[in-house]
């Protein structure tokens, strides 16, 4: 569509009003879920957003041209009370802990704010004294909406929205989870399962696709058990009960677990100990992370290293150069990481 889109045209292109389409867009309540994916994918396509991408760009170079821009030393951390993102996780709080490190070197102020509150989020911070957003983990959509309403230049780390165009930092899951398979199928593994909600998020939707697509590339059948994909837990404990549940009712345990990350694996680890299975001699078990209880854990877990203060820093330079060059293309950027062997792996008893 050639011009400018406007909300008006978003509102006649659905047969909606165009207050509608504004709460939607802006991530305001008043909108049900289903109308405000109607609205946001037409935006979308209609390339609403890019048009509020060269908008933002325009603000941000008329604000350092009169000097406002400089006042702008504070970057708030957006980390939701969900999946373990805490402040407090062995995961989330390392990367957490690299963002404060390279704030504090670029002489920057940070706020962490968690989306557990009523009101809207333009109303708990001020969008003039703030100099961007870093977003850790998942964000829901509707927030994000609201973010990009503002105009404040965000990041976001291990999350990215289908239809919301952003800056976004991952982990390369695909390459790793390749790497940590070819490395079993090279040991002699013949029978693997994958373990994690592939639903739960899309680190480990890209995880699974990477251990899938060496399986294929292999030759080897997959014939992988669909509980593994989609059973739940809020914790350790929630998930060795899900996973003993499942395992118990399989005939003929894999010689190896390639696990989504290492909390997983622990548990997976713990399951195997109950039902009789040794960690290696039977069962092979590998992780993703390299949290502080994989290398203490018994065996101790081979896994994929994620240099978890370094991702956090290489966030906060990627929005720096957002903020710099508001008009640049968005970028996704994937951090390799390395794949540590210790005590949880072994060849398998058998080769074909």
């Amino acid at each position: 569509m050639a011009g400018k889109v406007t909300m008006q045209q978003i509102a006649d292109h659905l047969g909606l009003s165009k207050f509608a389409v504004s709460k939607a867009l802006s991530g305001k309540s008043g909108v049900s879920l289903e109308t405000r994916e109607k609205i946001v994918n037409v935006a979308t396509q209609l390339g609403y957003f890019a048009n509020k991408s060269q908008k933002a760009g325009s603000k941000k170079n008329e604000a350092s041209a009169d000097g406002s821009q400089a006042a702008k030393e504070t970057v708030i951390v957006l980390v939701p009370n969900v999946r373990y993102q805490t402040r407090d996780s062995l995961y989330w709080g390392r990367i957490i802990d690299g963002i404060t490190n390279e704030l504090e070197s670029r002489d920057t102020g940070m706020v962490i704010v968690t989306d557990q509150f009523k009101d809207s989020f333009a109303n708990l911070i001020n969008p003039s004294g703030v100099r961007g957003i870093i977003g850790v983990g998942f964000i829901s959509s509707q927030l994000l909406l609201e973010i990009r309403s503002l105009d404040i230049p965000f990041v976001l780390i291990d999350h990215e929205d289908p239809l919301i165009p952003s800056d976004a930092l991952f982990m390369n899951n695909v390459e790793c989870m390749r790497r940590v398979t070819n490395y079993l199928i090279g040991c002699g593994h013949r029978t693997l399962q994958f373990v994690g909600n592939v639903r739960f998020s899309r680190s480990f939707a890209d995880r699974y696709q990477g251990y899938r697509s060496v399986l294929v590339e292999q030759g080897i059948p997959l014939d992988q058990n669909e509980e593994l994909l989609s059973f739940e837990g809020d914790n350790r404990s929630e998930m060795t009960e899900a996973l003993e549940t499942i395992l118990s009712r399989i005939e003929e345990l894999p010689t190896a677990f390639v696990c989504a990350n290492d909390s997983i694996a622990i548990c997976i680890m713990t399951v195997l100990g109950k039902l009789g299975a040794k960690v290696p001699a039977d069962c092979s078990v590998t992780g993703f992370d390299n949290i502080e209880d994989a290398a203490y854990a018994a065996p101790s877990l081979s896994t994929i290293h994620v240099n978890k203060e370094a991702f956090g820093r290489r966030a906060v330079e990627m929005l720096a150069r957002r903020v710099e060059q508001p008009d640049s293309p968005l970028e996704k950027i994937l951090l390799a990481g390395d794949f540590i062997l210790r005590e949880s792996t072994a060849y398998a008893k058998k080769v074909d």
